[in-house]
């Protein structure tokens, strides 16, 4: 399948959210943990689309992690650890228990950083990690322009 080409300074400040019209999978341990139609995504300036998929929808164990962080759109997120076919990746996910108004679907959702997982895929397209330690955005090959993340690209 093919995703349609989208420019990341293109997507809007605050962000937005939306329904994801294709097929979200993770693979984590060797087993598939997420096949799902009914992930959500936030897209926001300068960043690959993040994903959070109905905690429905995921078949991994999950356990609250450690530490907390605050989203200005989104308001306070608390991390996951994830484990499935022996494999344990720890402070993968995150969620925000209480959504801020404009982003409330996202609540009982997880959003879950690419590098951590065996693989990930959009619409059957591989995806790459958002650059950096911070952001999990997924990079797909259709995004076109610069995707925040990497060194020196943090406060823009």
């Amino acid at each position: 399948m093919s995703l349609p080409v989208e420019d990341v300074q293109s997507y809007p400040r605050p962000p937005s959210l939306e329904a994801v019209p294709h097929r979200v999978q993770v693979v984590l341990g060797g087993e598939p943990i997420v096949d799902t139609t009914d992930a959500l995504r936030v897209l926001e300036t300068h960043h690959a689309p993040t994903y959070y998929i109905p905690r429905e929808a995921i078949r991994a164990a999950s356990t609250r992690d450690g530490g907390t962080s605050f989203c200005e759109w989104k308001g306070a997120a608390r991390y996951w650890s994830l484990s499935a076919g022996g494999i344990t990746a720890a402070r993968c996910a995150w969620d925000y228990p209480t959504p801020t108004a404009g982003f409330i679907a996202l609540k009982d959702h997880l959003a879950i950083y690419a590098h951590a997982m065996d693989e990930c895929r959009v619409g059957g397209v591989a995806v790459e990690p958002q650059p950096g330690n911070f952001y999990g955005g997924w990079v797909t090959p259709n995004l076109r322009g610069t995707v925040k993340g990497a060194p020196g690209t943090e406060g823009w």
